[in-house]
């Protein structure tokens, strides 16, 4: 009787609250939102419930709608104090890379065409020549993403043939990404050798055959092994290489082109390190610790990037204008030194504890009673720099004892403010860490707080 009571598509459309919806959707769009309402509710009383009423269906028609006209991805506050959040975006842009990006969408831009000679022009010509300046690299080049420049790098140079890696190198990184995987979708096979936690030079020697085509390594993103552990250097395994006629691939995974150790982290590889030490192919990633948008980014010597650059393959996982534009600004900062001032996620590591720390004791003044300071750790996130934190100063908001008023529903209320604000849990406590807030989105955190709190509070 619950399904027959359920009204027809039209009866939900003729709801006077939906007759504003009609001048910004077509019909045909209409109907199609009013259907799925319809379905849902039949998935829920097929589940018990009770049939909705026509204004309930025509209330969730207006919520489908306002999901497929609204803005998104939405901007948010991030302040988990995690640096590069994969959730939130990883790494935000610069001022100069967000115009840069700006300014390539609004138009026409001269992406493949060389303006002296009137000829076709490379998209890539001064990613190109600003990724060899700060590397050191003969060649260089770009895809979408870092997974994309290892796949093109393994089709293009080991299809049918085997690459040689340390077994405890065969990692999955996040979203599942597994370098086995990768392997076997470029049509390489894979050769392991050494254990999970010791691999020697000996070991790639002995699993060389003529089927061979590359060494690689690969960094651990996001994972640490420690204790008694055994690996062969670059430098080494780049020797072995060149002896046996083989390429040299380092993936970075997340890579960088700063030294991170004066911020008191540990060491992240650069990719220039790779290049002095003779890799043939280095793969790394454009929205981590380099700070710009997503992409891959490759460097090496020049005939193997040629051969990638010719591949099929490249066409399709090549970069948009926008991309380009706030890549080759991103790397401008660094060849003008001033990446710990423009470039977001270096500010933020190099922000100094005692900034922090007068940021966070601001908010409390700001919200009064029930906040308060508390020193806390930040993680960089992100896949990079795994296990390392940086001191901190939090705001920190509870712990709330009453049931209905907990850090979850605190939080989520948070996250449903505009714009919303995305913190941390610990021990029933909401932590909102100064280091990844920026500081003209102040005033819009405070503000949310003052309404999370009347919201979740009783009065």
């Amino acid at each position: 009787m619950a399904l027959r009571s359920l009204p027809s598509v039209d009866r939900v459309l003729s709801d006077p609250a939906l007759s504003e919806l009609s001048t910004r959707l077509t019909h045909d769009a209409l109907v199609q939102l009013a259907r799925q309402a319809l379905s849902e509710a039949r998935q829920r009383i097929g589940d018990g419930a009770a049939a909705p009423s026509p204004t309930a269906l025509a209330a969730r028609v207006l919520d489908l709608a306002e999901d497929l006209l609204g803005p998104g991805p939405h901007a948010v506050i991030n302040a988990t104090g995690v640096v590069l959040h994969t959730n939130l975006g990883r790494a935000p842009l610069s001022d100069a890379a967000r115009a840069a990006a700006l300014a390539a969408s609004q138009g026409y831009v001269d992406l493949e065409l060389d303006l002296p000679t009137g000829e076709r022009g490379s998209r890539l010509g001064r990613v190109e020549a600003l990724l060899t300046r700060l590397t050191g690299a003969e060649a260089a080049f770009a895809v979408n993403n870092n997974a994309a420049a290892v796949l093109l790098a393994l089709t293009a140079v080991a299809a049918g043939r085997e690459v040689v890696v340390s077994r405890g190198q065969a990692v999955e990184i996040g979203g599942g990404f597994r370098i086995p995987d990768v392997l076997a979708q470029s049509g390489a096979r894979l050769v392991e050798v050494g254990t999970t936690n010791r691999t020697y030079l000996q070991d790639y020697e002995t699993a060389i055959t003529p089927q061979t085509a590359a060494l690689l390594r690969v960094h651990p993103s996001n994972f640490q092994v420690i204790g008694f552990t055994a690996g062969v250097s670059l430098a080494e395994l780049a020797g072995l290489g060149r002896e046996r006629g083989l390429l040299v691939l380092d993936d970075l995974g997340s890579g960088c082109l700063l030294d991170t150790t004066p911020f008191g982290l540990p060491a992240e590889p650069k990719a220039q390190d790779s290049v002095a030490a003779g890799a043939d192919l280095v793969f790394f990633s454009g929205d981590k610790l380099m700070g710009g948008p997503q992409c891959g980014l490759i460097v090496g010597r020049r005939e193997p990037v040629e051969r990638l650059r010719r591949h099929p393959l490249a066409r399709a996982l090549r970069l948009d204008k926008g991309t380009i534009a706030a890549l080759a600004a991103t790397l401008v900062h660094y060849l003008r030194g001033e990446e710990l001032t423009a470039i977001p996620v270096w500010r933020m590591l190099s922000t100094p504890l005692e900034t922090l720390e007068s940021r966070a004791r601001a908010w409390v003044v700001a919200l009064g009673e029930g906040a308060r300071v508390q020193r806390s750790e930040s993680a960089i996130g992100g896949g990079s720099l795994p296990g390392a934190t940086l001191p901190t100063w939090c705001l920190a908001l509870g712990p709330f004892t009453d049931a209905g008023a907990g850090a979850a529903a605190f939080a989520g209320a948070l996250r449903r403010a505009s714009p919303p604000v995305v913190g941390r849990i610990e021990q029933d406590t909401v932590l909102l860490d100064p280091r990844t807030v920026l500081p003209e989105e102040d005033d819009a955190m405070l503000a949310a707080c003052r309404a999370a709190l009347a919201a979740v509070l009783p009065s």
